[in-house]
């Protein structure tokens, strides 16, 4: 991912997906493209449940918990798991 969007929800009653799902309708609204990468803190991360539909998610410690990084992916699998630093 070249660019992306950061965007902030700290509301602890909504679940990781439905905060991509809200964040990727305000890209898709805004740029005019679909994002397909999502970065989120490791602390978000439920490992039990999958990402929504045409979404890869990475964690990173570079990224606050509470915050989602959304784009679109320009780069192979490595690049973007060495990015991630997992």
């Amino acid at each position: 991912m070249n660019t992306g969007m950061l965007w902030f929800d700290n509301n602890p009653k909504t679940d990781l997906e439905t905060k991509i799902i809200k964040a990727a309708k305000y890209y898709q609204n805004k740029y005019g493209q679909h994002p397909n990468l999502c970065f989120v803190h490791p602390s978000m991360l439920d490992q039990k449940k999958q990402p929504p539909a045409g979404f890869e998610i990475r964690s990173s410690t570079k990224i606050l918990p509470d915050h989602l990084w959304l784009g679109i992916s320009s780069q192979s699998p490595a690049a973007v798991k060495k990015l991630a630093n997992v």
